[in-house]
């Protein structure tokens, strides 16, 4: 019941959120606010640029919040609604990993955030970021969709409008929405640092904190973020205190995503084209839920036959099932919130949690990064074709020659390497291995995990890894900034080079791009991919420990 009426739901606000991402991105009226805002900031809302200009004003925009927020944590003591006695002291490692953390959507977290950073960071710094790099993956996506609407053209827009609009009118009017529906259901939103008192089981008097929680957990997962204000995350009472705030969560997770492939239709005319992307989407969707909730509720936990394995590392108010879907809605797109600990699952469920990341988490993904990911991948999809049939691959009316495949190549590429690459250096480190809780099979999962989830911009873990040293800081922040803007340039650059072109006509030996067939081919061309990628490394991690 749980995923139908989230199906059902989903289905229903596809069109008109699709249709007014649509609207948004192709006005050409400023309203007040926003001309004042491209004032402050120097823009010309005006002025289109080129994919290279696009890309500068992506990486400067970026690097401006890392250090803005790298530079907030470290003076925090001195800043309002701060901590007095933070339980883990703020390095300058861990504010690097942070800032870059919140900067690429990623929101990996090595500390506890209620314990940690103060109401002030919390509320300028992280959830500032929350939806800046939203509206960044959103605009670059809508970039890349001109790529392919546009002819003989040089320009993809205007980053800095596509900023402003995305974070104005998309972003913070659902925020604020859905932060009162959060708020009716129980999540907090105070500035209540140590009166929260409960009663244990045990007799005993618990002071736990409060904050602004609701404003925080609904971009969170809107944007696709992740990072929790608290060390529990969603599995936090007051973040997520019913079944029913589980539910939009999930919702919340999902719905930009599965709704951009409607704005990527209407903007290259031709919305058959975006139900076929979304369908490629929902089926990969459908195929890792019926998974991971199989594996998860017919084999409970990591130890199946102890006593209570069942909710191990489960919150007992949203049940096994209901989990599943949580966990497989947050690795599917580049969330990382949890309700309930991936470390803890069976080794096949963890193993899914996984696998959903290293598809690229184009099912439906993150916002905006899921849209040009899978967009990446029909380019590759329609190449593979073109190669069986022996003719010029087009997508879109689009010739995908040697310049483009090699860029959708490139961007397939990266994040493998990433991953594999500093799991392997990672192994090889006595210091790093010994951060490790378990051995075997489950301690290389722990590892892989810790580099999928970065590389991958999700921000989810296995909780057995030691992550807060300098030297795991260091090494995931630089796979966080490689896995999101590496891709990003790439994308923009696939862009380019396609607006430039003309179209070519439809003729008998085009492809069907529209039809359940690519829909097909696209899923099958994706699993294999990954599966030729990954499942050495997977072989030897969860793969071995199910077979134990």
């Amino acid at each position: 019941m749980f995923f139908a009426v989230l199906a059902v739901a989903l289905a229903v606000v596809h069109v008109p959120l699709g249709d007014y991402m649509y609207r948004v991105y192709s006005s050409q009226k400023h309203s007040r606010t926003e001309i004042l805002i491209y004032r402050l900031i120097g823009a010309n809302p005006s002025s289109e640029q080129t994919w290279t200009a696009y890309a500068r004003s992506v990486l400067a925009f970026s690097a401006v919040g890392i250090v803005f927020l790298f530079t907030m944590q470290l003076v925090q003591q001195w800043l309002p609604l701060h901590l007095h006695h933070p339980a883990t002291p703020m390095t300058a490692a861990l504010a690097w990993n942070t800032a870059v953390s919140f900067v690429t959507n990623t929101n990996w977290q090595n500390y506890a955030g209620e314990s940690t950073q103060g109401y002030l960071v919390q509320m300028a710094g992280l959830a500032v970021q929350n939806f800046a790099s939203a509206a960044v993956g959103m605009a670059v996506a809508v970039a890349f969709v001109r790529g392919f609407a546009r002819q003989h053209s040089i320009e993809l827009g205007n980053f800095w409008v596509d900023l402003v609009r995305g974070t104005l009118r998309i972003l913070l009017p659902i925020a604020c929405l859905g932060a009162v529906v959060l708020i009716a259901g129980g999540v907090v939103q105070n500035f209540h640092l140590n009166d929260q008192v409960v009663h244990t089981l045990a007799g005993s008097r618990q002071i736990i904190t409060g904050g602004p929680v609701a404003s925080q957990e609904v971009i969170k997962e809107l944007g696709t973020n992740g990072g929790g204000f608290y060390n529990a995350n969603s599995a936090h009472p007051f973040e997520n205190p019913t079944p029913w705030t589980n539910w939009v969560e999930v919702f919340l997770i999902l719905v930009i995503g599965f709704s951009l492939p409607r704005t990527f239709g209407r903007m290259v005319g031709n919305t058959k084209q975006g139900y076929a992307i979304v369908a490629v989407m929902g089926v990969m969707a459908a195929i890792s839920l019926t998974l991971i909730t199989l594996f998860q509720v017919r084999h409970h936990g990591t130890v199946p036959t102890a006593a209570g394995a069942a909710l191990e590392g489960v919150e007992q108010r949203f049940g096994v099932a209901n989990s599943a879907v949580f966990a497989d809605a947050t690795t599917l797109t580049s969330t990382g919130a949890v309700d309930s600990s991936h470390d803890s699952y069976t080794s096949l469920g963890g193993l899914m949690t996984m696998f959903n990341m290293q598809l690229g988490e184009v099912a439906p993904g993150g916002v905006g990064s899921g849209l040009y990911g899978m967009l990446i991948l029909a380019v590759i999809t329609v190449f593979v074709a073109g190669l069986m049939v022996g003719r010029t691959p087009e997508y879109l009316g689009k010739k995908i020659a040697a310049r483009e495949i090699k860029l959708a190549a490139s961007y397939f590429l990266v994040t493998p390497l990433i991953v594999l690459l500093g799991t392997a250096i990672a192994m090889a480190l006595p210091g790093e291995r010994a951060a490790m809780l378990n051995t075997g099979p489950h301690g290389l999962s722990e590892v892989l995990y810790a580099f999928t989830s970065p590389a991958n911009n999700n921000g989810s873990a296995f909780a057995g890894l030691a992550g807060n040293t300098v030297w795991y800081n260091t090494a995931l922040g630089l796979a966080m900034l490689l896995g999101r803007f590496v891709p990003m340039i790439l994308v923009l650059a696939l862009a380019g080079s396609l607006a430039r072109q003309g179209r070519a006509p439809v003729s008998l030996g085009t492809l069907p791009t529209h039809k359940p067939q690519f829909v097909g081919l696209v899923v099958a061309v994706t699993a294999i991919l990954v599966a030729l990628t990954f499942l050495p490394a997977l072989a030897l991690g969860p793969l071995a420990e199910g077979v134990h």
